[in-house]
């Protein structure tokens, strides 16, 4: 049975002491052999998972993880799947979009999950978050293509997600400075369905921050999408999202403010995130990246935004974007809502901000999918080695 918001807290307590053991044999030996390189170039040459099919040219540990790792959800159905494509059908631009940046930086504000990606090459942002906006971004696209769900393409790429997942926890076990005390497992199964949350129902509330309006059936299944994902990312049952989107925005509701914090780490990389996005916004200009902080701002809302050591910015106040009869709205482009902005009944203020954020992330997209020639996740070898 999958997570509940009524035992939420004890769960997650176990969960974070728990990685994936299949994942983390597999991985460790490929590791102590120095087979990653072989291992992620035979990665370019999987594209699906479906029962039944033939892995004999893959060395018969690999073959026999991917096998199982095919399964689908227990109680997966087509009324899941249906559910699924109906949400991205009507919003996979706008959730996209949100995920690669309030869903990213709301992962940055876990101190452990900060920490595990900053100490993890460029996965960490050294270099900028390059590297994993690339691994993001595919999920992301690769969820609302039509027919993800049923021709294995999203579990193929979800699996190379758990074995990069994989790859960093036991190369920081490995590496015998990982303080489990402090911290549980690397990548624990916490982390994992706690990012599952992250990218769903806080996805939904930022919607509804900035006026988007999802339906019922639609928030059901975007939740169901991720118990999905989250399943092919190697969580047991019991920490699986349940697909029920009220009963996740309440299990979440009550965990956030213990797993939030505001942290070197977190700053770090919300501030390395943001000059990344700016290079894309147009026009290039500091009043577009004004308008471009406040989306994220509203979306996360205040608290949460100055956790992420956002700026603040004069066309975000109160938690609302200023919408009219403001000179810094005056100022952008002849007007960013409109050069003669007004308040009307049926109109959301905040759409010809969300269009240049969603022009600039699909910028980004298109950078990450394809810089360095690379657009598939990829294990490391060894702490640090820029993968």
């Amino acid at each position: 049975m999958p997570l509940s918001a009524q035992y939420v807290a004890q769960e997650m307590e176990a969960a974070s002491k728990a990685g994936d053991p299949q994942a983390d044999e597999l991985v460790s030996d490929l590791i102590d052999n120095k087979e990653i390189d072989g291992v992620n170039h035979l990665f370019r040459t999987i594209n699906t998972l479906q029962p039944g099919m033939d892995y004999s040219t893959l060395p018969p540990r690999l073959a026999e993880f991917l096998k199982d790792a095919s399964a689908e959800p227990p109680g997966w159905s087509e009324a899941d799947v249906t559910a699924a494509e109906g949400f991205f059908r009507a919003h996979h631009g706008e959730a996209s979009m949100l995920q690669g940046t309030v869903g990213l930086i709301g992962t940055y504000l876990s101190p452990t999950g900060a920490f595990t990606l900053r100490s993890t090459g460029r996965l960490g942002g050294v270099e900028g978050p390059g590297r994993r906006l690339s691994q993001s971004s595919r999920l992301f696209i690769d969820m609302g293509k039509e027919n993800a769900m049923r021709d294995g393409t999203l579990k193929a790429n979800v699996t190379k997600v758990r074995l990069v997942h994989a790859s960093v926890r036991q190369l920081h076990k490995k590496s015998g400075v990982w303080d489990y005390k402090k911290w549980g497992e690397p990548v624990s199964q916490k982390y994992t369905t706690g990012a599952a949350c992250v990218f769903s129902v806080q996805i939904l509330q930022a919607m509804r921050n900035l006026g988007i309006h999802v339906s019922k059936d639609d928030a059901h299944g975007f939740v169901c999408a991720w118990h999905y994902v989250n399943h092919y990312l190697g969580t047991p049952e019991k920490w699986l999202l349940p697909k029920d989107a009220d009963e996740v925005d309440r299990l979440w509701t009550a965990e956030r403010d213990k797993e939030w914090k505001k942290t070197d780490d977190g700053v770090f990389m919300t501030q390395q995130a943001v000059k990344f996005y700016d290079d894309f916004l147009q026009p290039s200009t500091p009043a577009t990246h004004d308008a471009f902080v406040a989306m994220i701002r509203v979306a996360l809302t205040d608290k949460y935004a100055d956790m992420a050591g956002l700026d603040k910015t004069p066309l975000a106040e109160g938690g609302k974007l200023i919408a009219s009869g403001h000179k810094a709205v005056s100022g952008i482009g002849g007007g960013l809502l409109g050069e003669n902005a007004k308040e009307a009944a049926g109109v959301n203020p905040y759409d010809r901000i969300l269009g240049i954020a969603s022009k600039a992330f699909n910028d980004v997209e298109k950078y990450a999918l394809t810089h360095d020639k690379d657009d598939q996740p990829q294990m490391h070898q060894e702490l640090g080695d820029n993968r």
